[in-house]
């Protein structure tokens, strides 16, 4: 099923394209595109679905990428690291979680909560922050490629209070909440 044809001047007006360079774009005359638009044609189905995937193929090149909101200075904490020096980075830093690396590869993730958690689970033995991260961690933060859109990281952080971003298997960012807030102007 068709979108709505009248979505397409809208759509063009958010792409900031004119009437002529839309039509350049999909194939069709710029006398064809006013005359859509203004609903004085019957529209040819080829050409609304040219019009439509070059529209969808304009904003998807436009959507805000997370290599562009991601922050790059990835604070991280050793497998083997006492969870007191977890601690000591988050409140260094202001972060609430950290992803748990085994050498530089991500293999989980330590978050206030888990900590908080570790705390009502002594059972007796050594605080929770004497012990190593890797007893006390939980799965890792899920990864996504630096060209993936915002949008599927705002989904992402519905569920997970962070997103590793890597580029050829090397973790080069991470994504959470506040990074997703920059987008909004």
């Amino acid at each position: 099923m068709l979108p709505s044809l009248d979505t397409i001047a809208m759509r063009r007006r958010t792409l900031g394209l004119t009437q002529a360079q839309l039509a350049n774009l999909a194939g069709v005359s710029q006398s064809y595109i006013a005359k859509l638009e203004t609903r004085k044609i019957e529209p040819s189905y080829t050409k609304v679905i040219a019009i439509l995937e070059t529209l969808k193929g304009l904003e998807q090149r436009r959507e805000t990428k997370v290599e562009e909101i991601m922050t790059t200075d990835v604070v991280s904490i050793q497998k083997g690291d006492l969870v007191k020096e977890a601690v000591n980075l988050m409140r260094e830093y202001g972060y609430s979680q950290l992803p748990v690396l085994d050498g530089d590869r991500p293999i989980g993730s330590i978050t206030e909560r888990t900590i908080i958690d570790g705390m009502n689970d002594t059972n007796g033995e050594k605080t929770v922050v004497d012990k190593p991260v890797i007893e006390i961690m939980n799965n890792p933060f899920p990864q996504v490629g630096e060209d993936a859109p915002v949008s599927l990281i705002a989904s992402m952080l519905r569920i997970y209070p962070a997103v590793l971003v890597h580029r050829k298997g090397m973790v080069v960012g991470i994504s959470t909440k506040a990074d997703l807030l920059k987008t909004l102007r």
